[in-house]
């Protein structure tokens, strides 16, 4: 299943937002336009629809609440709407699911967070709407979803499942180099790659052999000297570990583990292995950091590679970048996403009719769209 289109109103920077969503979608804009914070909507659902330490009140509190979640272009709507589409494929005229899901702080006494709206549909035919009649005998019930609560959502698990089952993945590669130093606990679902090895390990030998060694034939193209990848745990400690051999002047060269890697071969690691490990979507932010430029402007195509690879179904890609080569690559215009920033709220769009224009005459989307999102007057910086 994918998001075909999201609807937001006063989410973060956002005031009002209606946009549809391909299978793949490049988010563009400059620094502080919202781009983390347009991937945050899936988060905060998936910690929403999650039976186990989730649940609306929960995704509130990691966020700071809703004086930190509103949009401060909101002055007189204290109300926050979030709407998704959910379609099995991109063809589909009529999405298999729509989810709404609004709130607001009650004003008064305790301040709690309670729901104004909560909305499922199925083909178009309502499986629930709230507020019920228990909610308005019991207002209590409205500090929670029936997304989150399994003896409500029987009709629609199929939904919370899928909004459950997100990725997000901003890999810092430095934690998986020092992870035995840094120790300590793992960011609940391990946005920034810390427990890759961990994830690896515990994936049956079978399935992990043939991941690794798709992300192999991958790095012999991509990393120079680069020859074989393979995973082994310390014989003293247990501990898991990469390790790498590289082609130079000893014919058998000594193999090296993972905190001796380049930070760019490690996030190539980490985004070859998310795009394999899972099946919901997938949030990939900025995943051409630490990166060479001939590699970046080809990570469109090896994103469609891996996914077709897969005899799953389709699997859907969300990414955010600044990369002109990266945006160069995209083949399909109506995949990029623009955010714009303005005076009451940050805007998201697609390519207009003059820059889709633009682009089916020859120009590639990091030409015609990117200087759209270049802050005016930089030049004049002092720095420059």
């Amino acid at each position: 299943m994918l998001i075909t289109r999201l609807k937001l109103k006063n989410w973060r920077n956002f005031r009002d937002v209606d946009v549809s969503l391909a299978p793949r979608t490049f988010l563009i804009g400059a620094n502080a336009s919202g781009k983390s914070n347009f991937l945050d909507v899936f988060r905060f659902l998936r910690t929403v629809a999650q039976i186990e330490g989730g649940g609306l009140q929960k995704a509130l509190k990691e966020r700071g609440g809703m004086s930190k979640l509103r949009s401060l272009h909101a002055r007189k709507d204290p109300e926050i709407s979030i709407y998704v589409e959910v379609s099995e494929s991109p063809e589909d005229e009529t999405p298999a699911w729509t989810y709404a899901l609004s709130f607001r702080s009650e004003g008064k006494g305790a301040q709690r967070v309670l729901i104004t709206q909560e909305v499922v549909r199925r083909s178009g035919k309502p499986v629930i709407e709230r507020p019920n009649k228990e909610d308005h005998v019991d207002v209590v019930r409205l500090t929670q979803t029936y997304l989150e609560q399994i003896n409500n959502n029987a009709g629609f698990r199929e939904l919370a499942d899928f909004f459950s089952a997100t990725t997000y993945l901003h890999l810092v590669p430095q934690l998986l180099k020092f992870g035995d130093e840094i120790g300590g606990r793992l960011v609940e679902n391990d946005p920034f790659g810390q427990g890759l090895l961990q994830r690896i390990a515990r994936t049956p030998q079978k399935t992990q052999g043939a991941r690794l060694k798709r992300i192999a034939s991958a790095l012999a193209a991509a990393v120079p000297q680069f020859s074989e990848l393979q995973f082994k745990k310390d014989e003293i400690t247990g501990a898991p570990h990469l390790e790498a051999r590289f082609k130079h002047w000893r014919e058998h060269g000594a193999w090296q583990r993972e905190e001796q890697f380049s930070d760019g071969t490690l996030r190539l690691i980490g985004l070859l292995w998310a795009l394999q490990e899972g099946d919901g979507l997938l949030l990939l932010e900025e995943p051409e950091l630490s990166l060479n430029d001939a590699i970046v402007e080809f990570i469109p195509l090896m994103i469609d590679r891996v996914l077709r690879s897969r005899k799953k179904g389709i699997r859907q890609v969300l990414v955010t970048t600044h990369s002109d080569n990266l945006v160069a690559a995209v083949s399909d215009p109506s995949a990029v996403l623009i955010l714009d920033p303005g005076a009451n709220g940050t805007i998201a769009r697609e390519p207009d009719q003059e820059e889709t224009e633009a682009m089916e005459s020859g120009l590639n989307a990091a030409e015609v769209l990117l200087p759209k999102t270049r802050p005016e007057g930089i030049e004049h910086m002092g720095f420059f």
